[in-house]
């Protein structure tokens, strides 16, 4: 299999389900919730396939076909957001999407519950489920540990942000682990990312430092989520200039 060749493919299947022509819109729209279907095939066998899945499913003509006919596919793009550590800046608008959709599994719950509802209890519970339902997916039972990892760091993170100084034994509960493993965690975590934190192991707590964001990050976030609606719009632009021509 050609990874590659078929990830290069991918912009002519879409050129070509965007402009042929069609006997109405409800076509179209089928049309191209089959690509972003046939893309899971594509994109979870290649290096880079979770950023191309992430700047496809969030342009907003596949968004619409995908809440539309196949609302199930939000599962892979939850999953690819929340394994890809460059693009969670597309977090907001995933949870922004998610928290007006009927469709549900424990995948984008987790998120609602999370970043919605805060509720962590309901998130460790969402959480574990993920479990099963990565097991037993085709296409994300290659990322299944990644996703568990990304996904604590997502409920250790939000917890922080509302609490200054935490109890490792309640943070441990919410992360779905036991205290020491869980505070082996927080501590390789500190040492990883630098985080401005401090275990006191004495009295079995983690207590935050208060840490603004730069102005280079929030340049650099707020560039990141243009990327795709930029992309977005000057395709649409291209179509349409194009379909126009073809009259």
């Amino acid at each position: 299999q050609d990874g590659d060749a078929a990830v290069e493919d991918m912009p002519r299947l879409k050129d070509a389900v965007e402009n042929r022509a069609y006997p109405n819109p409800l076509a179209q729209t089928r049309a191209r919730t089959w690509l972003v279907h046939w893309s899971l095939f594509v994109f979870f066998n290649h290096e880079n396939g979770r950023n191309a899945i992430i700047d496809l499913f969030f342009q907003e003509r596949y968004m619409q076909s995908i809440q539309a006919e196949a609302p199930h596919l939000l599962r892979y793009l939850a999953a690819a957001v929340i394994t890809n550590k460059r693009r969670r800046s597309m977090l907001k608008d995933l949870v922004r999407v998610l928290k007006n959709e009927t469709y549900a599994d424990p995948i984008t719950e987790f998120l609602v519950k999370l970043f919605v509802e805060y509720d962590f209890d309901g998130a460790r519970e969402r959480l574990q489920a993920c479990d099963e339902v990565l097991q037993n997916d085709f296409f994300l039972v290659g990322c299944k540990e990644e996703f568990a990892e990304n996904a604590r760091l997502f409920i250790f993170e939000t917890y922080c942000r509302i609490h200054q100084c935490i109890d490792i034994a309640a943070l441990a509960d919410k992360l779905g682990m036991d205290k020491d493993g869980a505070e082996r965690w927080i501590v390789n975590l500190i040492r990883s990312t630098k985080l401005n934190a401090k275990i006191d192991s004495e009295a079995g707590t983690v207590v935050m430092g208060a840490e603004a964001p730069s102005i280079h990050e929030l340049v650099v976030e707020k560039t990141k989520a243009l990327t795709s609606k930029t992309y977005s719009l000057s395709h649409a632009v291209l179509s349409n200039t194009q379909a126009l021509s073809a009259i």
